[in-house]
């Protein structure tokens, strides 16, 4: 579609399909690409010195405006006319450039993809996206951790990102050196400490029917996280094809966990109530693109109904595993248990010699927990020992 691109037309544009290209009248090439889901980029389509169509990200609306967008398109189409492709060497790339290509090529293969490409988007892009790859300097990526710092352990992983593109693009040959090679890396947020007392867990469990009483899936979730201590987006996404209830396992595949380790989680009979029968391949059916997200959102809007002080799904995990230390459990086994690849497989020895996989210890752990877990939600029951043979 052509049109005269005007602010006010780039503000308002809506796509009528997956995405829809609105091409400006002024250069001619430049469009803003619409996506359905409302993201907007500067794209220029172009023949390249080999005579074939081809076509460059500039930027996104609104970080890159629609005059920058046109002064872009112009060097470029310059470029062009002298023989020159503008998607060639790094003295010719900008940030802008450099991510769109990141996001498209390198992080598309990665397990976040998805939160990457929004750090990127949205902490290192608005900022630098138009720094050009030969002039980035070290305070360039200042102002990225700057632009963050009131948020630290976001800063932390957008300084990972930024020096992961800038590696990426030396590995390429996009860029001679990483200009922030060496430089060190911000002071993340402290770790979380919070492990649920006894008293806590019966409330929160008890309060969670009417907590979340329009989200009775996520009440589920929540508990089988307490339940078996496994991470909540390993939860949330379980499937039928991943349980075999007959022998009471939920096998885990590489591309579902957070070391890329398969990985088997042996089922106590409380965890198996909580997953139920189900109708369809997903345990807890949802629509939204990151369901993780979608109950650690939901925890979050609704603390004041809990009864506890503030609280996160990722406590849960933490309290569990707490829970069968106490009980004494040992480390390594609480370490399969977390699928923990720095405790089951932390040096050579562990990990060429040993090759137990610790199922029937894990499978005690699990089912000891379950049973005092069933002890505090009734309100009773003594901390009593996991008894080790001699």
């Amino acid at each position: 579609m052509r049109v005269l691109l005007t602010d006010r037309f780039c503000d308002r544009a809506k796509s009528t399909s997956a995405q829809t290209d609105y091409f400006d009248e002024n250069v001619s090439g430049l469009a803003l690409r619409v996506s359905a889901k409302g993201v907007k980029a500067w794209t220029l389509h172009f023949t390249g010195p080999t005579g074939k169509r081809a076509r460059i990200t500039l930027g996104r609306y609104p970080s890159t405006s629609l005059a920058h967008a046109r002064t872009l398109a112009i060097e470029a189409k310059s470029a062009i006319a002298g023989g020159r492709d503008p998607r060639g060497a790094g003295d010719e790339m900008t940030v802008n450039d450099l991510a769109a290509r990141y996001v498209e090529i390198h992080a598309a293969g990665l397990r976040s993809a998805d939160e990457v490409k929004r750090r990127i988007y949205r902490n290192i892009v608005p900022l630098i996206g138009n720094v050009k790859l030969s002039e980035l300097h070290r305070r360039d990526a200042t102002r990225v951790i700057d632009g963050k710092r009131n948020a630290p352990t976001e800063a932390e992983r957008s300084f990972q990102d930024l020096r992961a593109m800038l590696r990426w693009a030396v590995s390429r040959g996009d860029l001679d050196h990483n200009p922030i090679e060496g430089m060190r890396k911000p002071q993340g947020s402290k770790p979380r400490e919070r492990v649920l007392s006894d008293d806590e867990i019966r409330t929160l469990w008890n309060s969670l029917p009417q907590a979340l009483a329009r989200s009775p899936e996520y009440q589920r979730v929540i508990k089988l996280c307490l339940v078996t201590g496994q991470r909540v987006g390993e939860v949330v996404g379980m499937t039928q094809s991943e349980l075999d209830l007959k022998h009471k396992l939920w096998k885990l595949p590489g591309a579902r966990t957070k070391n890329g380790h398969p990985h088997t989680v042996p089922l106590s009979p409380l965890a198996i109530e909580l997953i139920g029968k189900g109708d369809g391949e997903q345990i807890f059916p949802n629509d939204t693109r990151d369901p993780s997200l979608a109950v650690s959102r939901t925890i979050y809007r609704a603390q004041d109904r809990f009864g506890i002080p503030h609280w996160t799904v990722h406590d849960l995990r933490r309290t569990a595993l707490t829970g069968m230390a106490k009980l004494g459990v040992a480390p390594v086994v609480l370490g399969h248990v977390a699928n923990h690849r720095t405790t089951t497989k932390a040096g050579m020895t562990l990990s060429v010699y040993v090759q137990h996989a610790y199922e029937k210890e894990k499978r005690e752990a699990l089912e000891l927990w379950a049973d005092r877990l069933q002890g505090i939600i009734a309100g009773g029951a003594e901390v009593v020992q996991l008894k080790r043979k001699r």
